[in-house]
């Protein structure tokens, strides 16, 4: 009784080895650039940037105007309205350094904002690929460690799915 026992713990593992099991790989770089909607979404991001760009320039020639403006009268001004101008001058160098890192946040979150339909929709038709063709495991060869000679390139197929050349 004991060896057959051993003897089944031994056959059964092999026999679940004995099934294949598919994996492929597709290049989610690859595919991600070639979809249109890409495109679209870069432009109105490079839209939205030449928009804080030109916000920034003109909010950094303020100031230099004022600073130029407060240097060039700073003698013939009495000391209150020297202070008032000095406050804002310091005001509006403030919002300059505050402008960045909030222009820089909405820029991030715009862009999340955009690409996550593209991601999806990319996520979606690896998923019906790996679906239609049996496969295990679809893995991204950014993260793949070793790519057998036999190995299966999905690429292709999730490019198809998509309407992609």
């Amino acid at each position: 009784m004991k060896k057959l026992i051993v003897l089944l713990c031994l056959i059964f593992p092999m026999g679940m080895f004995a099934q294949e099991v598919k994996i492929a790989y597709v290049n989610t770089q690859e595919v991600f650039t070639a979809m249109p909607e890409v495109s679209t979404v870069e432009s109105q991001l490079a839209d939205m940037n030449q928009k804080y760009e030109a916000e920034f320039k003109k909010m950094q020639e303020e100031y230099q105007k004022k600073y130029a403006d407060f240097t060039s009268q700073q003698d013939s001004l009495t000391e209150n309205i020297k202070l008032r101008r000095m406050q804002e001058l310091e005001d509006l160098r403030t919002r300059i350094q505050n402008f960045v890192p909030v222009a820089q946040e909405d820029m991030q979150k715009k862009g999340q904002e955009l690409y996550a339909p593209i991601q999806k929709k990319m996520q979606d038709a690896i998923k019906a690929v790996g679906d239609e063709k049996g496969y295990a495991y679809i893995l991204n060869p950014e993260i793949l460690l070793y790519k057998g000679a036999s190995s299966i390139d999905a690429t292709p197929f999730v490019k198809a799915k998509l309407g992609l050349k």
